[in-house]
């Protein structure tokens, strides 16, 4: 029943773009269950569920900067992860292939047991190193896949990314609704379509409220009184309201579903064994020691294209953020020394 139920709203789904990044840290606070939970099946079904989706990078990728471990450990090193949210559906034609829909990149201090939480715009202009470049960010996961989309990441912030988590989003609902929903603050008046397509089906009053799984895809889907930047706020508070409602569910009976909902939309090169070492960070109350960092910019067009120009000074200052918080050298230059903004460009 639920793979007929899955496979109904993937194809009704051909037509959505959903920009939904809270749902790739579902992973990770999925494991962080088992911190309560013992269960010996629930144990063995979740290393299945990773097992089936590990994906070893290339060989080349990443910087001369990244720890050479053979494992780069959260309990020793301090760490990143990328996570990269995809339609890999084979609903979209188009020519360049499959784009990234969300990127957001998370830093984890080892001392500090704390979390950087960086939304990355997807019209973000960058230089993509695979084809030596400069276009849409979203644009390097067709170019290249996650290690594309790594290396474009590393070069614009200048620091190493140990890890990505790769996933589509039309297991969101199922998610939530396991959870029993999520708790957020819903800023002002929201209607939007839901996930058959009917207008206005979703309605949300302004004020702090439980959403179910219709209702959260509604709630981080919209932008139609604000910008991508406000969305990815709101992406933000909806992974910090998941974290919090993960690691206080007692149902055992909705482990199952939260990993079989998972588990076939999720690729990745962390092994079982890593992703329980970002356990401790959940249990250690780092659902409450998260900073949300946004990239400010502006609205370009060139050549008559929309792109999100990102402002040098303040990258520059995110990019010394990430460093501190990964305790490398604020001198590190791991990036090429190659103009981003449009103006140098044209």
């Amino acid at each position: 029943m639920y793979d007929s139920r899955r496979s109904n709203r993937v194809i009704k789904k051909k037509k959505k773009k959903s920009k939904l990044a809270f749902f790739l840290l579902t992973p990770l606070l999925l494991l962080a269950l088992f911190v309560t939970v013992y269960g010996t099946f629930l144990y063995n079904k979740a290393e299945n569920v990773v097992a089936d989706s590990y994906e070893e990078m290339d060989t080349d990728i990443g910087s001369s900067e990244k720890p050479k471990e053979a494992v780069v450990k959260p309990d020793v090193n301090n760490t990143s992860i990328l996570f990269i949210g995809v339609d890999d559906s084979n609903s979209r034609s188009f020519e360049e292939g499959t784009r990234s829909d969300a990127l957001m990149l998370a830093t984890f201090n080892e001392e500090e047991k704390s979390v950087k939480l960086l939304s990355i715009p997807r019209d973000s202009y960058v230089h993509v190193p695979g084809n030596d470049t400069y276009t849409k960010i979203n644009h390097a996961y067709a170019i290249g896949g996650p290690s594309e989309t790594v290396k474009t990441v590393e070069e614009l912030l200048d620091i190493p990314v140990n890890y990505y988590v790769r996933m589509n989003f039309y297991a969101f609902i199922d998610v939530v609704d396991a959870l029993n929903g999520v708790e957020v603050d819903v800023p002002y008046l929201i209607r939007e379509k839901d996930t058959e397509d009917n207008r206005n089906a979703i309605r949300l009053e302004p004020g702090r409220q439980l959403l179910n799984g219709e209702e959260a895809l509604a709630f981080a889907r919209t932008r139609k009184k604000d910008n991508d930047l406000e969305r990815g706020k709101r992406q933000q508070e909806v992974i910090q309201a998941i974290m919090s409602k993960a690691t206080s569910v007692t149902s055992i009976s909705k482990y199952t579903d939260v990993m079989e909902a998972v588990g076939d939309n999720m690729k990745t090169n962390m092994t079982f064994s890593v992703m329980k070492d970002y356990v401790a960070y959940t249990m250690a109350g780092t659902a409450q020691n998260i900073e949300n960092l946004q990239l400010a910019g502006q609205d370009s067009r060139i050549d008559g294209v929309y792109y999100y120009e990102l402002d040098e000074e303040k990258l520059e200052e995110t990019q010394l953020i990430l460093k501190q918080h990964l305790d490398l050298d604020s001198s590190t230059d791991l990036a090429q020394e190659e103009p981003t903004s449009l103006e140098q460009q044209q």
